[in-house]
């Protein structure tokens, strides 16, 4: 009898907690918007998955000497994102931002919704039960950069134990630029605005395409040295793409090697998803703090280009400011989408990919200027 007793007591069943179960109702429907809906497969699956299993009672996966937390130092050290951008740096083409520069403007401006959250989130402070510290407002304001790899990286040094909730909070509103961006965007732009036809871009040439990360770099190195492991990596991967000579370093880099760590770090991002460190109050201001700062990071996008069009001599279609959020290509490919819906004729994903490259830029600009000022 004390035997099956002792049985009983060992199962999943007996030591479930509410919270357990809710996390892993949760971990479910990461899943079910990875699967079903397609809303960032890539992160949301393994992300969802290592949700399950750190909420498995006893099992103890992401506790000490579990898989999960071992593969949890990968973020702790900035390694996963870092590799992360050098791949992203890998599949990025420069060329539609250096044939129209002024695009980096677009995706500085759309930076703006990563310090307004930072304001918010210290304003949070007035509400009983929360208490945000400059450094965790510092890490939740990079989810309005929309930049999945950021948000990480940022979170780990500055506020760790926020981690699951700014990772969740940053690739799931990446996921959801398709229903967040569109209201936004035709609320600020008028029909004519959006029907405005751009300009055929000039050919870049391969001279410029590999001279600009080099340049990217050294004045990164002069200016910003915080931001050198994001911009450096960044840099390299796109080097390696763009010089032509190390084609099978190039290919490592966008294939085997990011969809590696992709897995790892989606992983490691979900062992923080257990109970008892993601069920609080605050986890709800991040969530609530994230959407904001992404709506406002749009909107400063989709407004600096309608003031850009102003004084512009060639035409500039304000939808293309909402794609300097970090989120590539998602944000080029809802720009040009709105673009077809009020003119046929009107190609903007090009023109989108400007800015949507300055906003990858800008956000790692945005957290190296975070890191050096909130020690």
């Amino acid at each position: 009898m004390e035997n099956l007793i002792s049985l009983w007591h060992s199962t999943g069943i007996y030591n479930f907690t509410a919270g357990q179960a809710f996390m892993m109702l949760v971990g479910f429907l990461l899943l079910f918007l990875a699967i079903k809906k397609g809303f960032e497969p890539l992160l949301l699956l393994p992300i969802g998955f290592g949700a399950i299993l750190s909420n498995i009672p006893i099992a103890g996966i992401a506790e000490e000497s579990g898989i999960l937390y071992y593969l949890y130092y990968g973020i702790k050290t900035g390694l996963f994102p870092l590799i992360i951008f050098m791949g992203v740096g890998a599949m990025t083409d420069f060329g539609p931002m250096l044939a129209n520069p002024k695009t980096l403007l677009l995706g500085a401006a759309a930076q703006f919704g990563i310090f307004a959250s930072l304001l918010g989130a210290l304003a949070l402070n007035a509400i009983p039960g929360l208490e945000f510290s400059l450094r965790d407002a510092a890490a939740i304001g990079i989810i309005g950069g929309a930049d999945g790899p950021t948000a990480i990286y940022v979170a780990s040094k500055l506020a760790p134990d926020l981690l699951g909730a700014i990772a969740v909070a940053a690739y799931s509103y990446m996921a959801l630029v398709p229903l967040i961006q569109p209201p936004i965007m035709r609320a600020l732009t008028t029909e004519d605005e959006r029907k405005i036809e751009m300009q055929q871009m000039r050919v870049v040439g391969k001279t410029e395409k590999i001279v600009f990360p080099l340049m990217l770099l050294v004045i990164c190195t002069l200016l910003l040295p915080s931001a050198a492991p994001l911009i450096g990596m960044f840099a390299l991967g796109n080097l390696m793409n763009a010089c032509g000579v190390v084609e099978r370093l190039s290919q490592t880099a966008q294939n085997e090697l990011i969809n590696i760590v992709t897995i790892f770090l989606g992983l490691a991002v979900g062992s923080k998803l257990s109970a008892d460190a993601f069920l609080q109050i605050k986890t709800l201001g991040i969530l609530a703090l994230g959407a904001i700062a992404f709506s406002i990071g749009t909107a400063a996008g989709v407004i600096m280009a309608k003031i850009m069009n102003k004084f512009s001599s060639t035409p500039i279609n304000p939808l293309i400011g909402a794609a300097g959020v970090s989120a590539v290509p998602m944000a080029a490919r809802v720009v040009n989408k709105l673009g077809l819906e009020s003119n046929p004729h009107n190609f903007l994903l090009m023109h989108a990919m400007g800015p949507n490259v300055a906003g990858v830029i800008g956000s790692a600009v945005a957290a190296g200027v975070l890191l050096s000022l909130v020690k």
